[in-house]
Parts: structure tokens; sequence; C-alpha cells
């Protein structure tokens, strides 16, 4: 799951949400030295990837992508998927998007000075330039990947992941669909941060 997903899932609290989103910059991070509640945030953020990667509604989806781009079609997916939350807000959650999204940038400003630089420096991008404007569009998912691709430090073949993407929406947007309420009621189950509550 991508940077939306794994907000929606942290707790309504900073540390939380530095946690949940923390995965993606651990490098060089004392993980043991993080106050408790970013480390629940974090096993929390550990826990859903785990659970992503390993379901098989997510395993048939990354056949959707053709044999060049399958080596990175987990990457496509997280981005993806919050692309299809955006799309589907109203079905898992009370709070209109839009204003989840205004209070969810609200509390990445708030939750800053709780990060690592390198994540801070991100999560900066992410409210200034509203990434998340552009997962709304399935054109902005695709230039997103895009951008992705160029910044692999090798030769690769992820560039046009869109043109897979488009060619399976429906499929992909189904296993999406199935997917998210198992990851949710997973979550849920495991109460990783409850148990720091």
């Amino acid at each position: 799951m991508n940077y939306l997903a794994h907000a929606a899932l942290a707790q309504p609290q900073p540390q939380s949400l530095v946690g949940n989103l923390l995965g993606d910059f651990c490098k060089g991070v004392a993980i043991d030295t993080l106050a408790q509640p970013i480390q629940a945030g974090l096993a929390n953020h550990r826990a859903v990837d785990r659970f992503t990667d390993s379901h098989p509604l997510v395993r048939e989806a990354r056949a959707c992508f053709s044999t060049e781009r399958r080596r990175f079609a987990p990457v496509a997916l997280d981005v993806l998927f919050d692309h299809f939350l955006i799309q589907h807000w109203q079905q898992f959650y009370a709070t209109p998007y839009l204003q989840a999204k205004s209070e969810l940038y609200l509390q990445l400003a708030t939750a800053e000075p709780l990060m690592p630089e390198a994540m801070a420096v991100v999560m900066r991008k992410v409210r200034q330039q509203d990434w998340l404007a552009a997962y709304q569009q399935l054109d902005g998912v695709a230039m997103a990947l895009d951008r992705i691709a160029q910044r692999i430090r090798f030769a690769n073949r992820f560039s046009g992941a869109g043109q897979d993407i488009e060619r399976h929406y429906p499929r992909l947007e189904q296993a999406f669909l199935s997917f998210y309420p198992e990851l949710q009621a997973h979550v849920a189950e495991l109460a990783l941060e409850a148990k720091e509550a």
C-alpha cells in the first residue's frame, strides 16, 4: 500500500501517523530509540505490507502487468491502490475524502518534527505539491509511475505501466474492492497500536 492507505490505517495521532508512514524511510534510523507509539505504527505498516504482498487477490492482480513490468508490479499496485481508495473513499470511511485529505496534510505538517529528515522532505512534497490530487486521475497515476521508473538506478522496462493498468482497470479495481475490507479487518484484529495505547 502507498502513503494514503498507510495513513488511513493509522491511529488519529501524530506518532502513529509517523510510524505508519516510516516504512519506506527506515534506512539509517535507530528504530529502538523511537518512541513506542512510533514503533507500534511502524509494526502496523510492516503488517499491512506483509498481508498485502501475500494476499491471493494482490498476487493475481500482479499478473495484469506485462512480463517486462511484472517485477515492479508491487510498486505499481501500491500507487494504484491509493487511486482506488480515493475513488471509493466513502465506501470505507465516514469523513468525506477532501476533508480527510486536508486533515492528513495538516497532521503531516504537525508531525514533521518527529520524522527523519529524508521522510520530512518527501512528506513536505506530498503536502505542498498535493501528490494525492495526482492520484485521483489515472493519468496522474501513470505519470507518478513513470517518474518512479526514471528514479530506478538500473536499466528497466517499468515505464508505461499505466498502459497495463488501463487495459485491466476493471479487474484491478474489483481486486482492490474485495481486498481492502479484508486488510482493514486484519489491521483491526491485530490491534498492534491498541496495545500501545
